[in-house]
């Protein structure tokens, strides 16, 4: 007796025929539509980086990840607009992998720097280019009197909130959700040892950002840094004006300043300290971390005065008398001027 299947072959040569063809349209569609899924969408060695932000739709994401016609077959499965965020795309990951991590807003964080910038616009500018944000916004944040003053800060103390350093972070973070973690950095900075210390000074940490501020402009040679710190302390527990030629750059407002003359230490600003006594009213750039120690372990020791050295080196000379300190001028004048800089 044949077997029923060829029973039904011989019998229904036709039906047979179509049940082939359907299941091999079947396997076609299937392999036409999984396979391109599971295709390599990075067949480099390096991750790709894709930056979805909120004007973005789901042609531009197809664009940014650079396949776009391909990716056409999974839009059934994206959401009608896309979630924003920075995204990785692996070595050997697939159209599939990819999407379902755009749909499911599965990010990679980004290091984000926070600058030893000088003013709270560059601070906007330079977080702008690492962040979502816009830098007008970040900027109006920054200078709103309002929101500084939740965070227990004025907008000319807000500098001394931020510690420099490179953190991870969403690139979709908000400007609140920033700020929030530029506190919690900042409250992990200032541990019980470095309150004391500030206590001993007899100065808050705001204060000793401040001073730092200085000592950071006036020095970028590390080591000098806390012999810096201690003369200003010094003029500070006699009651001596600061006069520190940085600050007088930032009242102005021109700090590509080489030389620093008479009609500069008139301009009326609280910030400058050869007019005011005592320490501006915020820090006068956003100050490296090794001049805020340096502050709280200052050196101590007998100098009022430091003036550039003539050599240019970067150091200073350092003298204890008014006298000693016009020398030590007028061989920094003369190297100056030898050099045509004015």
């Amino acid at each position: 007796m044949p077997h029923p299947y060829l029973q039904i072959m011989r019998n229904h040569p036709r039906r047979v025929t179509v049940a082939y063809i359907a299941v091999f349209l079947l396997v076609f569609l299937i392999c036409w539509t999984i396979i391109p899924f599971r295709a390599d969408v990075n067949t480099g060695t390096s991750p790709i980086s894709v930056y979805i932000d909120q004007d973005d739709t789901q042609d531009s994401v197809r664009i940014k990840a650079g396949n776009p016609k391909r990716w056409t077959w999974l839009d059934w499965y994206y959401d009608a607009k896309p979630r924003t965020g920075h995204y990785q795309i692996k070595p050997g990951e697939s159209m599939f992998d990819v999407y379902r991590k755009f749909r499911n807003g599965i990010q990679t964080p980004v290091r984000v720097t926070v600058p030893q910038v000088r003013t709270l616009d560059q601070l906007a500018s330079r977080l702008a280019r690492q962040l979502m944000l816009d830098s007008t916004s970040i900027a109006t944040v920054l200078h709103d009197t309002a929101y500084c003053a939740q965070l227990g800060y004025t907008w000319q103390t807000l500098p001394a909130l931020f510690i420099p350093n490179t953190y991870e972070m969403w690139w979709n973070t908000s400007m609140d959700k920033f700020m929030q973690r530029m506190q919690r950095e900042n409250k992990a900075f200032w541990t019980e040892a470095r309150i004391k210390r500030a206590e001993g000074l007899g100065m808050t940490p705001i204060e000793v950002v401040t001073l730092a501020s200085i000592v950071s402009e006036e020095t970028a040679y590390v080591p000098e840094m806390p012999k810096v710190a201690g003369m200003y302390l010094r003029r500070l527990q006699i009651g001596m004006p600061l006069q520190a030629d940085p600050t007088v750059k930032f009242a102005v407002g021109d700090f590509s300043l080489r030389r620093i003359y008479f009609k500069h230490l008139e301009v009326e600003s609280p910030y400058n300290t050869y007019k005011n006594k005592g320490l501006p009213p915020g820090p006068i750039c956003i100050p490296p971390v090794k001049a805020i120690d340096a502050v709280l372990a200052n050196e101590q020791h007998g100098y009022l005065y430091m003036c550039a050295k003539e050599d240019f080196s970067g150091s200073h000379n350092f003298a204890r008398t008014y006298s000693e300190h016009l020398a030590n001028a007028r061989r920094y004048v003369r190297a100056l001027n030898r050099r045509g800089i004015k």
